[in-house]
C-alpha cells in the first residue's frame, strides 16, 4: 500500500510518518515507565495508583499498536526495535524502584505534557497533508491524556 491508494500525496505523507514514528518511540518509553510505576508503587496510595497505572499502560499499549498500524496504512514501516525507540525518544527512562508515589505521578504528568506537545505539532502536519484519518486518531490520543493529566494533577494537588 502507498499513500496514493488512500488519496494522499506521497510527499505530504513523509513528514506525517516521520512524526508518527517519533511519537511511537516516545510512547514505548512512556509505556515502560508506566509499567515500572505499576510494578513498584508502594505506600498509602498503592491500590489507587496500581490500578491507575495499569489503566494508563493498557491505553498506551493500544495507542502504540494504532500508531504502528497507521504508519503501515500510510505505506511505511514503523520503528520496531528498542534501539530505535531509545535513540529517537525525547522522553527518558527512569528507575522506578524506590521512587515515591508522588514522584511517579509527576513523571507521568511530565511525559503526558511532552506527548501532548508532540501530538499538537503532528496535528498541524496532518492538516497540511490533508490526512484527516491520522488527525482524528491523534485527537483521540490527546483528549485521553488531557483528561488524565487533570486527574493526576488533582492527585498530587498541582494547579
Amino acid at each position: 500500500m502507498n499513500a496514493k491508494e488512500i488519496s494522499l500525496k506521497e510527499g505530504k505523507v513523509k513528514p506525517v510518518v516521520d512524526h508518527l514514528n517519533d511519537l511511537l518511540a516516545n510512547y514505548h518509553i512512556h509505556y515502560q515507565k508506566l509499567r515500572g510505576c505499576h510494578w513498584n508503587v508502594k505506600g498509602k496510595s498503592f491500590f489507587t495508583l496500581h490500578i491507575k497505572f495499569e489503566e494508563l499502560y493498557t491505553q498506551a499499549l493500544l495507542t502504540i499498536d494504532e500508531l504502528a498500524e497507521r504508519i503501515l496504512t500510510l505505506g511505511k514501516p514503523p520503528y520496531s526495535t528498542f534501539d530505535d525507540y531509545i535513540k529517537t525518544s525525547t522522553l527518558k527512562e527512569i528507575d522506578t524502584i524506590g521512587l515515591k508515589d508522588t514522584a511517579m505521578v509527576k513523571a507521568i504528568i511530565d511525559d503526558m505534557a511532552k506527548l501532548i506537545e508532540m501530538e499538537r505539532e503532528l496535528l498541524t502536519i496532518t492538516s497540511d497533508a490533508g490526512d484527516d484519518g491520522t488527525n482524528d486518531m491523534i485527537n483521540r490520543f490527546m483528549q485521553f491524556k488531557e483528561k488524565n493529566t487533570w486527574m493526576l494533577r488533582s492527585f498530587v494537588n498541582e494547579d
